[in-house]
Formats: C-alpha cells, sequence, structure tokens
C-alpha cells in the first residue's frame, strides 16, 4: 500500500512540475521584465497535499478500514499558510526585502487541517464499527461521545496528541521563509542576501513579474532545499505598492 501512495505522489508531482514548466515558458516570453518589485507581496503555500499523505499514512499503521489518498484528500479543504513578502527598491534594480510567515494563518491552517482529519477518523471508526457488527448509533455525535469516553478528550485533540504533525512546524516554515536583508534583480534571476545576526545567507531564484503577479523559482544550484524547493514556482500577489 505504501508502495501504491508514493507511486501516486510521484505520478502527482510529475504531472504538477510538467504544467509549472509549460506555466513558466509561458511567462518568460509574454511576461513583462519590470525590475522594480517594490510593494507589499503575499502567496498561500499550499500543503493539503502533504496533509492528506501524512493522515492516510497513520491509518494505515493503526490498520483503519481501507481509504485511498483521494479519499483523504476529498476530506480536506484547501490549506495554505500566508507568507508576506516586501521589496523597497533604493537603486535600479536592487533594493532591501522582508520576508516572514503570519503565525494566524499557520494557527488557522493547522487547526482546519486536524478538523478535517478528526471528521475522516469518525466515519472510518464507524465504518469499522459496523463491520464489527456494533449496532448502536454511529452518527457524528455518536463518534464524538465514544472518542471522548475512550480517550478523555475531543477527536481533534486526541489527534493533535497521538498522530503525527499534518503541517511542517511554524517554526520549520519560519527557518524557510523568514528574513531581511537586500536584493538584486538582473537577468531573470533574483539574489537575496539573508542577513541574520552577522552571518549572510544567499538565496538565487528565477523571477517573472507579469503585473501584479510575481513568480519565484528556486535555481538547482542555489542553497540547501528547504521545505517547498522541490515543489513548484510560488506566485506571490501585489498587495499594496510602495509609496
Amino acid at each position: 500500500m505504501r508502495k501504491t501512495i508514493k507511486n501516486v505522489v510521484f505520478i502527482l508531482l510529475i504531472l504538477t512540475l510538467s504544467i509549472s514548466t509549460a506555466f513558466l515558458t509561458y511567462l518568460h516570453f509574454f511576461a513583462s521584465d519590470d525590475k522594480n518589485l517594490s510593494g507589499e507581496w503575499t502567496t498561500e503555500l499550499d500543503v493539503t497535499e502533504q496533509a492528506a499523505i501524512t493522515a492516510l499514512s497513520w491509518l494505515q499503521e493503526i490498520e483503519a478500514v481501507s481509504v485511498s489518498l483521494e479519499d483523504m484528500e476529498s476530506y480536506m479543504p484547501r490549506l495554505t499558510v500566508r507568507v508576506n513578502l516586501s521589496f523597497e527598491q533604493t537603486a535600479h534594480s536592487e533594493g532591501t526585502f522582508r520576508c516572514n510567515v503570519v503565525p494566524e494563518s499557520y494557527d488557522v491552517c493547522n487547526q482546519a487541517a486536524y478538523e478535517a482529519f478528526a471528521v475522516a477518523f469518525q466515519e472510518l471508526l464507524a465504518e469499522r464499527l459496523r463491520m464489527a457488527g456494533y449496532t448502536g448509533s454511529t452518527d457524528k455525535e455518536a463518534m464524538e461521545t465514544l472518542v471522548n469516553e475512550t480517550f478523555g478528550m475531543s477527536t481533534v485533540s486526541y489527534l493533535m496528541s497521538y498522530a503525527p504533525a499534518l503541517l511542517p512546524s511554524l517554526e520549520e516554515l519560519q527557518a524557510e521563509y523568514d528574513g531581511s536583508g537586500t536584493y538584486e534583480a538582473a537577468e531573470g534571476i533574483l539574489t537575496r542576501r539573508f542577513d541574520d545576526g552577522g552571518f549572510v545567507a544567499t538565496k538565487a531564484e528565477y523571477y517573472i513579474r507579469k503585473d501584479s503577479s510575481l513568480i519565484l523559482s528556486e535555481e538547482t544550484d542555489s542553497v540547501p532545499s528547504g521545505l517547498f524547493s522541490d515543489n513548484y514556482p510560488i506566485i506571490y500577489t501585489l498587495k499594496q505598492p510602495q509609496n
């Protein structure tokens, strides 16, 4: 079963990467080459697939009833964490930047992930009870009561305590994205130098600006890969230009 899941995930990654490559190719020829990135930008990191795969893996480990990745994804809403990125141009094609993960957005996303997981867990628990010959009520309220009586806590609290983390931790995301420093935009490459108390780390990304959209795609020979480096171009939307 694990091998099947890995194959499905691999196929999804290849398909998404192909679509992303075609999208970037289109933008490369038709997007404007605006090197003035001044303004406040925002993006939503999609962690839905990761949450669904993690939840599915845990259910299989505890030998819950059969469920597919597609089934698990159907329980999940679109789970996103907001990241804000601001630029201020100080000279031609260069300036300063600041980037941060929005903690409140992370908290909301994490809660939504576990609430969706709780619904799936209760429905699968009800199905397993029926298979075992249980004739009592298996509606949502009954399953919540059963979990409370069995574990002494709500379904959401139980999953948060004993199931694996569905999302990367806030600290992991902050380590990946948070920071400030200087940037330079030249020949389609955005180079950001993160200044962290005397230690400077450099991150180079392909960039394309199209009106109010900014598409960033990490270079393969850039800084060490992070949580989303194997994912796809991240699209930021302009919220407010700098005065």
